[in-house]
């Protein structure tokens, strides 16, 4: 391999590494090649929150995309892929499980026996981080920043809005009942009244014949009850609405972002 190729990797340092499907994985913390034949072979990506995990990727099937380095692999089985030391070399175990598990067979250029895989040149390669962080902030799962990182959380805004929550109406019908009133009604009936003769009425009783044959008649009345029936307006309804005020709880998740620091042992977090 020349110094031309080599350099083109190094120069992959820094750059956001995405898995087949677009997803974001972390970005390139360093590139690890054969002991034997120098070839490039695995990727160290950060990944996790903040970037706290060191995760190996292989090189095969990797390809520059702009400024983004797609990888053949899923975001999911680069995160749980075995835990090796980024210590700055693999060992042949931490290689065979790598292997293993990306199935890759027994790796990509080794000819006889393996001795493991080393860090490239970390001078030449901490100068290609330092190149791609310049003076702006260095973010390891995401786009490069300023000296601060935003924490945002979300908020929970509340309104009302008016909708329709039923109908009342007004129905009028017939309906017939029994009414009983007592009501004082007159007729006449007859009675015999007998009086005897005397001076005052004796003129009116000596008038006609001695003796004769009569017939008296005398028309009795009564009275009817008579019953009619009028529609009398007794009172009006009608409908109204009125608003009522009152107090329904409201639960609501929101999410918000948390900032915490790390940093490796002896450096000044405060």
């Amino acid at each position: 391999m020349t110094d031309a190729r080599i350099d083109d990797f190094r120069s992959w340092i820094g750059r956001k590494v995405v898995d087949r499907n677009g997803d974001k994985i972390g970005k390139i913390d360093d590139i690890y090649a054969d002991d034997e034949t120098g070839e490039p072979e695995w990727l160290t990506v950060h990944t996790g929150m903040f970037g706290s995990h060191v995760s190996f990727v292989p090189l095969r099937g990797a390809q520059a995309q702009g400024d983004d380095l797609v990888i053949a692999y899923d975001k999911d089985q680069v995160k749980d892929a075995p835990r090796a030391e980024a210590d700055g070399h693999l060992s042949e175990q931490e290689e065979d499980r790598l292997y293993d598990y990306y199935g890759l067979g027994t790796g990509f250029a080794t000819t006889g026996d393996r001795t493991g895989t080393s860090r490239t040149d970390t001078s030449r390669a901490d100068l290609g981080r330092d190149a791609t962080r310049g003076t702006e902030g260095y973010d390891t799962s995401g786009p490069n920043t300023d000296e601060a990182m935003t924490r945002s959380e979300e908020e929970v805004q509340i309104g009302t809005h008016r909708r329709e929550s039923g109908r009342a109406r007004l129905r009028k019908w017939v309906e017939t009942e029994q009414v009983e009133r007592t009501v004082p009604v007159q007729r006449e009936q007859v009675r015999v009244v007998t009086e005897p003769i005397t001076e005052a009425n004796r003129g009116k009783a000596m008038s006609g014949p001695d003796l004769s044959s009569e017939e008296h008649e005398v028309v009795l009345h009564e009275e009817e009850v008579d019953v009619q029936k009028r529609v009398v307006p007794k009172e009006r309804v009608r409908l109204e609405t009125e608003t009522v005020t009152e107090q329904v709880p409201v639960t609501e998740e929101v999410r918000k972002e948390r900032i915490a620091t790390e940093g490796d042992r002896g450096v000044d977090q405060a």
